[in-house]
């Protein structure tokens, strides 16, 4: 059994073509898919974030209009860059999301990718410290966030204070109990996997990722989930973490399927740079009919390895085509490869 969902970028454009040609299209449609997803029975929703771009950015307003319109679906993100971050505000935006959600949300966040701009953290008033990298400042945000997450009082109060304090040291309120078992970390290489293992946050794995072994992306993405189990057991958390990936996944049900997605299954994977030093591998997308779709899909290891899975859906067709996508997915192909 796995758990299945569905991941947006929330693309709008003002093009003639496209299903959202504005923000607020995207933003509705978007709570609209959730809501269909759930009657569908799909098992998450999940919404990429981008700034400076035509895409989902800040999350939690639209993750809490989401957890107010549905009542099971697990709502996430996939992911929210850390360097643009302040990680106290932020506990206090996702506690109340989570809290108006009866405890759903799944919150992806990393180091995040190559932005729009150059260096867009710093609009945000985020400047890595003496010696550290803007990598190091996004980590040092997720430790920051994670530990005020726990809900512990840090916060030496005021001895005349407008309202009466509990005793001791305060908190970020609302706390929501649960939520730091709830976050999950997006890594590209083994290394960052790793570490996210031994602070305790699941793991998130895309459709691409670091070309550490030059081997097929599957297999490069299935052993990076092994090195984050062991890590995991070495650190000796008492729970079992989740781990999820991302695939572009379109079963050709009908000519319209057939239309949009009939000659872009990918045979091989790709290879490039999403940074001038760091060599990624990218992985294939699936287009086929269900048959051939179940035969290719048993062969990819990553995905076997996974709990979770993340079907990448393109949001610019509309929330009734997407709904159909996730739809072919859940009833002629999981039941097959016992995923339901």
């Amino acid at each position: 059994m796995k758990k299945i969902g569905f991941l947006s970028f929330g693309h709008w454009s003002p093009a003639a073509q496209s299903g959202t040609r504005s923000a607020a299209d995207t933003l509705l449609q978007s709570i609209d898919l959730a809501v269909a997803a759930e009657e569908l029975g799909a098992d998450g929703a999940y919404f990429r974030v981008h700034h400076f771009a035509r895409q989902l950015s800040s999350p939690f307003p639209l993750l809490a209009a989401i957890g107010a319109k549905t009542k099971r679906i697990e709502i996430g993100t996939g992911v929210i860059d850390m360097r643009y971050e302040n990680p106290l505000y932020m506990v206090e935006d996702a506690g109340a999301a989570d809290l108006i959600a009866g405890g759903r949300l799944q919150l992806g966040i990393s180091r995040g990718s190559p932005e729009q701009v150059i260096d867009g953290w710093r609009y945000f008033g985020y400047v890595p410290g003496e010696g550290e990298t803007e990598a190091d400042m996004a980590r040092r945000h997720t430790e920051v966030f994670l530990e005020a997450l726990k809900g512990e009082g840090f916060a030496e109060p005021n001895p005349q204070p407008m309202f009466p304090n509990p005793p001791g040291l305060l908190r970020l309120e609302p706390f929501s109990a649960g939520l730091r078992e709830r976050i999950w970390w997006g890594a590209s290489s083994n290394a960052t996997s790793v570490w996210a293992a031994q602070l305790g946050m699941n793991l998130q794995s895309s459709t691409l990722k670091t070309d550490e072994t030059g081997e097929p992306f599957h297999i490069q993405q299935a052993k990076q989930i092994r090195a984050y189990r062991a890590a995991w057991k070495d650190a000796g958390h008492p729970r079992e973490p989740r781990v999820s990936v991302s695939r572009s996944i379109f079963a050709i049900m009908d000519q319209r399927d057939r239309n949009y997605f009939g000659g872009s299954g990918k045979e091989g994977d790709q290879v490039g740079y999403i940074e001038p030093q760091t060599r990624a591998i990218f992985g294939r997308s699936y287009a086929a009919e269900p048959e051939l779709l179940i035969k290719q899909l048993a062969q990819d290891e990553a995905i076997a390895e996974a709990d979770t899975l993340l079907l990448t859906v393109p949001n610019q067709l509309g929330v009734d085509y997407n709904a159909h996508v996730i739809e072919s997915i859940l009833k002629h192909v999981a039941p097959e490869l016992g995923w339901r």
